[in-house]
């Protein structure tokens, strides 16, 4: 026997019509890169930056492998070596077969200022400072190294003093080659001993120079005035348009009963546009051919020195990205590292309104997160890293890139593609969104490698 004096709310509520929602997703996120960069339409799916013509460049790093619990280096890699480019393969194994594995430990010295360069080193893993005493004999810090840089090229080639001394600031591993495996393989070959002769000399341009223009200023009288022209790059790289791609189904029963006070197929899809957009992101990010992180430019690297991304490291961005800089992308987990280290310092960073939201700024140049900046490393240390960027084509920057117009358009760059329905009853709807992005000039990213966002400080 029921002893309620008025109807129940669970039975009155199957009267009550529910104020809905539109499907939620927790996988949205602001996508700011997105947002922060220009687009630029692309009529024809292919976009060519040209160039003027400069010397080539790799990646100015020599990568290694790991084989029995050794490292050895990769004999490829070698060719980062100006005077090694057009090396023959066999040397290169040659040479590679030469360097020996050797472990250091934090604030260990690994080689002193003015002592013979007789070994070439070459970090595997952890972090090292080179230093130099100054003019007055101050100590100044010249720049941090990582793990697949290499010290010192020209004492070892050139047999001479180290200008500097290097320090290590974390534990780690490195591969070192002694002169005389140098110096055997230039006895045996004449085409090495051509290239060797030729860097000596200093007829070798600095890789990723740009071919000179000849000038005069500052002349009096009547002289011969040089003749020149600006030359360009004979292949320059053209972009073309990449996607993220699925296939969504509908069926049609449920499109049919089903799609009142919201539109099943319309909400489907939103749904599948967003998880679009974050990978077309995450794409523009770390994808292995024109991801942002990815295509820095060897000149464009600062490593941490300390591990947590600190206001120095940030000014050493602004310095290599000087001109005209748009804005940091790093992980939120970052963002929050340098604002603790700000904290420390006494230093707070500025906040301000962009894009509807209230950002960190640093220097006025606003400090976007992004999750898809990812980490590296594992058992808890791993590390990120924080992109700069100079944006839009008139200023030489980076910039996104898009079709102009593409079939069956839901958004800019983005179509929804009726394919029609199965013997099942099933709708597919071919959903895909086409862009890439451009860096117009070398210059206008860099990238702090090895960020560390593990580092907390106590104000008790």
């Amino acid at each position: 026997m029921n002893d309620r004096l008025s109807l129940g709310p669970d039975a009155a509520r199957q009267l009550a019509t529910a104020t809905k929602t539109s499907p939620q997703m927790r996988g949205i996120t602001p996508r700011y890169l997105l947002r922060a960069l220009p687009w630029v339409d692309v009529e024809s799916g292919v976009y060519r930056v040209n160039r003027r013509r400069t010397f080539v460049l790799g990646d100015d790093l020599i990568s290694s492998y790991s084989e029995d619990g050794t490292h050895h280096i990769v004999p490829e890699d070698l060719r980062e070596v100006p005077y090694l480019r057009d090396a023959d393969e066999a040397l290169l194994a040659e040479l590679a077969a030469a360097f020996t594995e050797v472990t250091f430990e934090s604030g260990q010295l690994l080689a002193s200022e003015g002592d013979a360069s007789d070994q070439i080193w070459v970090l595997v893993e952890g972090r090292a400072e080179k230093r130099v005493t100054g003019r007055y004999g101050e100590d100044a810090l010249l720049e941090v190294i990582g793990d697949g840089q290499f010290f010192d090229l020209d004492a070892w080639t050139r047999a001479e003093p180290m200008p500097y001394r290097v320090k290590a600031l974390t534990p780690g591993v490195a591969l070192c080659a002694d002169r005389s495996a140098l110096a055997g393989l230039t006895t045996r070959s004449e085409d090495l001993q051509t290239a060797l002769d030729s860097y000596l000399a200093g007829d070798m341009p600095v890789p990723g120079s740009e071919v000179p223009v000849d000038l005069t200023a500052g002349h009096v009288g009547e002289p011969d005035l040089p003749g020149t022209f600006v030359d360009y790059e004979d292949t320059p790289r053209e972009y073309h348009m990449t996607l993220a791609q699925t296939v969504l189904r509908v069926h049609t029963r449920v499109a049919d009963l089903y799609n009142g006070p919201i539109d099943q197929t319309r909400a489907q899809a939103n749904l599948t546009i967003q998880a679009l957009r974050e990978r077309q992101e995450s794409s523009m990010l770390n994808h292995p051919e024109f991801g942002l992180l990815n295509t820095v430019a060897p000149g464009q690297r600062v490593q941490s020195r300390t591990g947590s991304p600190t206001p120095d490291d940030l000014d050493e961005l602004l310095a290599k990205v000087w001109k005209q800089p748009g804005f940091f992308i790093a992980h939120p987990r970052a963002i929050a590292a340098f604002g603790r280290e700000c904290t420390r310092r006494g230093v707070p960073p500025v906040t301000d309104s962009r894009f509807g939201s209230p950002l960190l700024t640093w220097r006025g140049v606003p400090l976007l997160p992004s999750d898809k900046v990812g980490f590296t490393g594992h058992n808890g240390a791993s590390t990120t890293s924080i992109l700069l960027m100079r944006v839009g084509e008139a200023e030489q920057g980076v910039v996104g890139l898009r079709p102009t117009k593409v079939q069956d358009e839901v958004e800019p760059a983005l179509s929804m593609r009726n394919m029609g329905v199965d013997q099942k009853g099933i709708t597919s709807y071919l959903m895909t969104a086409y862009f890439n992005t451009a860096v117009l000039v070398e210059d206008a990213t860099a990238v702090l490698r090895n960020v560390e966002v593990h580092n907390y400080h106590d104000y008790s």
